[in-house]
């Protein structure tokens, strides 16, 4: 995580202060919720309430902790400076460490899930608004990186809107999946501890109570979690290499805003390169690569064990944070993205119609060739296209057997490319609704 890929919402919500004061609502809660159950006074459960509005020192906290080697016992010793020692004596009593940690931990998932899920809304209105925009505009389609048939600019976006809607739906089920909480003690049983504390605990925090954990929050959920980043990741890459294929010189069908006095290059002022999906494409290896240690932290030993510590502390803000920033930043240059229609036109038409060749081929089939002879007659004709640079259409008007079968006008009305685009309503239905 640095500031020059992160945005400050984000980053708050894994600031020390943040962190400390989850932690200090959670040890609150837990003391009301004993205090109801008669376990510990109720005058100690409202005096720790008193450090409500403290501002935690921490530094102070690291110094402790410099000495105990214990973050957490570093901030209930602070904690009790703030509140008095005797009246901070019942806070903590009956649980452990992680239960603090963890549930602290999902809050700030969970809180991250809800900047990202913006972030996906944002970036969905603006896929939506290019869509309709570019609906029929038409472009060539390629498979392989070779021109293929027709399709729109508009579907290339309506496609890209239907695969963040389904992103959107995936990082909901993950949210939940890391929605919950532990205030069950040092190996989950609730020895010294009533399960009426994590319940009461987990209501106040917007969490469900884990069903069964153990020292700690089973880490299946949290790979999930960090598993739907990377996918979500991985479609941010897609996008922004379609963009980067299209700013291409020898493509030029759409590119990247150039601001006034940027610059593209340190040699070359003519230069006007794809840097900010360039960006994104490395972004999105660096939140994939997260995911795997997050799978490795599933395997704890028994009850638990303190492997998964120091990954996480890495990966919950640094993957959070780089999505954030990456979703923004896509947002941003669908946003303002230059389409080139004319290029796209000129491009269609490179191949002096060869992009009709499928629709050619099934006529023929229709008029009574085998599909064999039908696929043979018309590859002839393309490949004499595509070698020679004649027209498709030309090629096989001098075909007698073609024209034979089509007749003169048959022909040219397989060329038409409303054909192609005819069912982009339909298909826009189905993505943006009636």
């Amino acid at each position: 995580m640095i500031p020059r890929y992160s945005r400050p919402e984000m980053v708050a919500i894994w600031s020390p202060e943040t962190r400390f004061r989850i932690w200090f609502e959670i040890e609150a809660h837990a003391c009301d919720a004993m205090a109801d159950l008669g376990v510990i006074p109720r005058a100690n459960a409202e005096a720790v309430w008193k450090a409500r509005d403290a501002q935690f020192d921490t530094a102070r906290i690291d110094e402790i902790e410099a000495v105990t080697k214990h973050d957490v016992i570093a901030f209930l010793t602070h904690l009790g400076e703030i509140v008095g020692v005797d009246e901070a004596r019942f806070v903590h009593q009956g649980m452990t460490s992680s239960d603090v940690l963890d549930t602290a931990f999902n809050i700030q998932l969970t809180r991250a899930a809800d900047l990202l899920l913006a972030d996906i809304d944002a970036l969905l209105a603006a896929l939506k608004r290019r869509a309709l925009e570019h609906k029929d505009t038409v472009c060539v389609g390629r498979s392989h990186g070779i021109h293929a048939e027709p399709v729109t600019f508009g579907l290339k976006m309506a496609q890209a809107h239907a695969e963040f809607d389904r992103a959107r739906a995936r990082l909901v089920a993950a949210r939940a999946e890391i929605a919950t909480g532990a205030i069950s003690g040092a190996v989950g049983t609730f020895a010294n501890i009533d399960p009426a504390v994590e319940a009461h605990v987990c209501a106040a925090l917007g969490l469900s109570p884990e069903p069964v954990s153990t020292q700690v929050i089973p880490r299946d959920r949290h790979a999930m979690f960090f598993a739907t980043l990377a996918v979500i990741a991985s479609s941010i890459e897609r996008l922004a290499t379609e963009v980067r294929h299209l700013q291409r010189t020898e493509v030029l069908e759409a590119e990247e805003y150039f601001s006034p006095g940027q610059k593209g290059s340190s040699a070359m002022p003519h230069k006007r390169n794809p840097v900010l999906t360039e960006n994104l494409t490395g972004l999105a290896r660096m939140v994939r690569s997260m995911a795997l240690p997050a799978m490795e932290n599933v395997a704890l030993w028994h009850e638990r064990d303190i492997s998964h510590s120091s990954v996480e502390r890495m990966i919950g803000p640094d993957a959070t944070v780089t999505l954030d920033f990456a979703l923004a930043r896509l947002t941003g240059v669908i946003d303002k993205l230059v389409v080139y229609p004319e290029r796209m036109r000129a491009n269609l038409d490179r191949l002096g119609g060869l992009v009709h060749s499928q629709r050619v081929l099934l006529a023929l089939t229709q008029a009574g060739l085998s599909r064999e002879d039908a696929y043979a007659t018309v590859q002839r004709a393309a490949m004499k296209t595509w070698e020679e640079g004649r027209d498709f259409q030309t090629e096989l008007a001098a075909d007698a057997r073609v024209t034979g079968a089509l007749g003169a006008d048959g022909l040219a009305a397989l060329f038409d490319l409303g054909h192609h685009t005819r069912h982009v309503d339909t298909i826009f239905a189905r993505v943006f609704g009636a």
